[in-house]
């Protein structure tokens, strides 16, 4: 009797090890917190008559705080909503004034939704995984310079300009490496298929698509519930 108690003892101490150590397993919760770069790969129509055939508009990249919260469906199958702060770009002349310096600066917050396939086992140390999501780009604080009034109406009043805000699809590469069994590391590349439309006060407007390749590391905690 004693032998039959230790064993179901020991067993139900392995079930407990097992379930421990899988630490991306269906129902755990996942919270990351770390740092994203995101640089637009600018492809820029021109601003439409009267400005100067072939003005365009080139977009610099940003580094920002980034927190995600993902829980997972099955041991394979997640779900990760990607936020964090407003990114803000600077925006300079290219094409026909290249060299023209910065014509304005504007600030984005494109929260997404992925859902993700991660691969291996749960309680591997590495798993590779990639995702499909949906982000929605919202465009705020957009400011222009002396410069775009320079190039858009000269001798006129501060010209300014709106970006229209837009959904994507965005498509990510990563993986996690578990350090223990609460913590480990995460990194990731996002790309996401964006464009957009300028309005400026001068009544032109220019198409501009950015699709922004976005790098990303973070460390995570695993937990069941909250």
């Amino acid at each position: 009797m004693k032998n039959t108690v230790k064993l179901l003892a020991l067993a139900a101490a392995m079930t407990v090890a097992s379930a421990a150590s899988a630490q991306q397993s269906t129902g755990t919760w996942l919270g990351t917190l770390g740092v994203n770069k995101i640089t637009p790969k600018v492809d820029s129509g021109d601003v439409s008559a009267p400005a100067l055939p072939g003005t365009k508009t080139d977009v610099g990249s940003d580094t920002k705080p980034r927190f995600t919260i993902g829980y997972m469906l099955t041991d394979n199958i997640s779900a990760e909503l990607d936020l964090g702060l407003p990114y803000k770009h600077e925006l300079s002349g290219a094409g026909s004034i290249q060299g023209t310096g910065k014509l304005a600066t504007a600030e984005v917050l494109p929260p997404t939704f992925f859902v993700q396939y991660r691969f291996l086992n749960a309680n591997s140390t590495f798993r590779p995984y990639v995702g499909v999501g949906y982000t929605y780009a919202m465009f705020q604080k957009e400011r222009g310079s002396g410069q775009l009034t320079a190039v858009l109406n000269t001798g006129g009043p501060g010209a300014t300009f709106k970006l229209d805000d837009k959904s994507a699809a965005s498509f990510q590469l990563g993986g996690t490496f578990k350090i223990n069994e609460k913590w480990f590391l995460d990194a990731s590349v996002i790309k996401t298929k964006l464009k957009t439309t300028a309005h400026y006060s001068t009544g032109q407007t220019q198409e501009v698509r950015l699709d922004p390749l976005a790098v990303n590391f973070s460390v995570g905690y695993a937990f069941k519930g909250f």
